[in-house]
């Protein structure tokens, strides 16, 4: 009983305080499981090699160099540029805005996106554009090597562009599934206020685009994956300050603005949660339960990331979970990809997910509207889900 309700307790507090600072709620909520479970020694030891831990250390760094980026683009002008060169049709404006805003981590990017989406015109109702700004918003970035895909591919101990590829398939599917229940009904062409600049068009996809190639370059070099991503977000950096015609100088109150610090700990809380919900009974106690491979990478990662909006965080409770219950051999890419993308399918729709707490205030809309008309394509997301674990995952 202990250590169910610590466990309760260490997932209720990580809810809580996550709608303040989610860092300090990963620490916080592992933290807690650690101390009612483990001996203080034991504690100390996993706490203080983690957070040591130079391949962690790296990949937080670099994880917190992304935002940067993000915030070069948007003040330099370049992401604007950008957005005002898409003259192309209503509908795959709609798509394409909210999932080019999406690809970097840009505190409140939701609200950023939903204003570009007026832009369309005002004969579209609150909740289409709600559920368009957070199914677009976040179908780009599941297959991005340098979002949440890169933690969690690190957490399930995956290479990411493995993870990506074997991802594709699906998120083709799911990007025409979005398309034909939100952006269909919709006609007409964006308004062409002035000629076409291709260039301004083209640089910041470019720069956004760097990373991840020179990331996919150096690991043909010596280096470990993770100083290669360091170096490689670092030189997207360089390439948005060189391009937005932005000095050395405003590099401050950039981070001042940005708080990468916010990113490079939440890294470092997640794999403390990961290290000390392994070294806890919790996943021994939940895996003598009585269920299959599918229903956990599907029904309960689903639900864990409904409930709790994170998809760090649910990937963090599912991995070592499956890894006790079916064994190392069983966590297949196949089952970790599953597990991903159900994981984000329940956290796209959740009530919790600022994004869409964000976009069903700008929009003045209801959660129930939103979840309405989202209903039936999430669904269909899980369907296609369980087909290719029962075919796919033994």
């Amino acid at each position: 009983m202990q250590i169910w309700l610590s466990f309760i307790v260490s997932i209720i507090l990580i809810m809580m305080i996550s709608k303040k600072c989610l860092w300090l709620a990963f620490f916080t909520g592992a933290l807690f499981l650690g101390a009612v479970n483990l001996p203080y020694r034991d504690l100390y030891s996993i706490t203080h090699y983690t957070i040591t831990d130079q391949n962690i250390i790296l990949l937080a760094s670099a994880v917190g160099i992304i935002p940067l980026i993000g915030g070069g683009l948007k003040i330099s002008g370049l992401m604007d540029d950008m957005i005002n060169n898409l003259q192309v049709k209503r509908r795959v404006y709609l798509g394409l805005s909210p999932a080019i805003m999406g690809l970097l981590p840009i505190p409140g990017g939701a609200l950023l996106s939903a204003p570009m989406l007026h832009k369309s015109g005002d004969d579209i109702k609150p909740e289409s554009y709600t559920v368009i700004n957070i199914w677009f918003r976040h179908i780009l970035i599941l297959i991005y090597p340098l979002g949440a895909l890169l933690p969690c591919s690190k957490m399930g101990n995956f290479n990411v562009y493995q993870a990506m590829l074997y991802i594709f398939p699906i998120f083709i599917i799911l990007f025409f599934i979005g398309y034909y229940f939100f952006l269909r009904p919709i006609k007409g062409d964006m308004p062409k206020p002035y000629k076409l600049n291709i260039k301004k068009l083209l640089i910041p996809i470019l720069i956004i685009l760097s990373a991840p190639v020179i990331h996919t370059l150096l690991t043909l070099t010596p280096l470990i994956d993770e100083a290669a991503l360091v170096l490689a977000v670092s030189l997207s950096l360089a390439f948005t300050f060189l391009f937005g015609n932005l000095k050395i100088g405003e590099l401050l109150p950039l981070i001042k603005k940005m708080k990468p610090w916010r990113y490079f700990l939440i890294i470092l809380g997640i794999f403390l949660f990961l290290r000390i919900f392994q070294a806890t009974t919790v996943a021994d106690k939940i895996s003598q339960l009585t269920f299959s491979q599918n229903f956990l990478i599907i029904v309960i990662a689903g639900i864990l990331s409904f409930l709790t909006g994170r998809v760090q965080l649910a990937m963090s409770i599912l991995i070592p979970i499956f890894l006790t219950k079916f064994g190392v051999d069983h966590f297949t890419i196949l089952a970790f990809v599953i597990m991903y993308i159900s994981v984000y399918l329940g956290y796209m729709v959740s009530p919790v997910h600022p994004c869409v707490v964000i976009s069903v205030e700008y929009f003045k809309t209801s959660y129930w509207k939103f979840a309405k008309k989202a209903f039936l394509p999430t669904i269909i997301g899980f369907v296609l889900l369980y087909i290719l674990s029962l075919i796919f995952v033994n």
